[in-house]
């Protein structure tokens, strides 16, 4: 019986995304851990066991200033993840964008995959590795180079001290992308939230912006927003991607 449910609710899944010609995707660490790329939140003794701190801490805007080198020594190991590739979640949104359904991605993910698939419009709520800035001549600088350097990555212009665009803890969110996401969301006829467990905010009250009467959840474990939405699925998401016919 259970089964039975589950391909039903698959199927209804499918339905919608067939049905639907403004879908909105809003996605987090779970789209890209199936690239291999870590959930820093699940933190296990690995990290325990190279680091005095846990990620939580070794993110935020104190640390970064107050420890500059250990900083970049985890972000170098952890957030670097440049071999990944996009899995079939990243492909089908690019591929749903291209035939005019799909709207924008808004991603609370730094790593760039869905634009590495094909994505043009990309909210990135959290930044990106990709692109780091010196503090002092605001000199652009890609990712490679941020990991190939050694202790504190410096400008080759100027000197200065370089600082990734990403959002680190105590840091306000960009407001021009927040404002751009919440009219993606009122507009939208679905939203389809997937790989976020919806407890960072302000990003998971983006959710409250939404109109429609297709809101589908897609999550391997619960989020405190279950019980609002029209589907819940608990999938990998890619597989779940992977079954949308383009």
């Amino acid at each position: 019986m259970a089964s039975q449910d589950r391909e039903a609710k698959i199927a209804k899944f499918l339905d919608m995304v067939a049905g639907s010609d403004n879908i909105v995707f809003f996605g987090g660490a779970g789209v890209s851990t199936e690239s291999g790329i870590p959930d820093f939140r699940s933190v296990d003794g690995l990290y325990n066991q190279q680091y005095d701190y846990p990620p939580e801490t070794i993110l935020s805007h104190t640390f970064y200033r107050r420890n500059t080198e250990e900083f970049y020594r985890f972000y170098r190991n952890k957030m670097l993840c440049l071999n990944a590739e996009p899995n079939m979640a990243h492909k089908k949104l690019a591929q749903l964008e291209a035939a005019g359904k799909v709207k924008a991605v808004i991603t609370q993910n730094i790593d760039g995959l869905h634009q590495l698939a094909g994505s043009k419009k990309v909210l990135e709520l959290h930044g990106s590795v990709h692109r780091n800035y010196c503090e002092s001549c605001h000199q652009f600088y890609d990712a490679e180079y941020v990991l190939n350097s050694k202790g504190v990555p410096h400008c080759e212009a100027c000197g200065g001290d370089l600082k990734p665009d990403v959002v680190l803890y105590e840091e306000g969110l960009d407001n021009q992308i927040i404002q751009e996401a919440v009219v993606y969301i009122s507009q939208a006829d679905m939203l389809i939230i997937g790989g976020t467990s919806l407890a960072v905010y302000p990003a998971a009250g983006l959710v409250d912006y939404y109109q429609g009467k297709k809101l589908v959840l897609i999550n391997k474990t619960p989020t405190p927003r279950d019980s609002m939405a029209d589907l819940v699925l608990q999938e990998s998401i890619g597989e779940l991607f992977g079954k949308i016919a383009v």
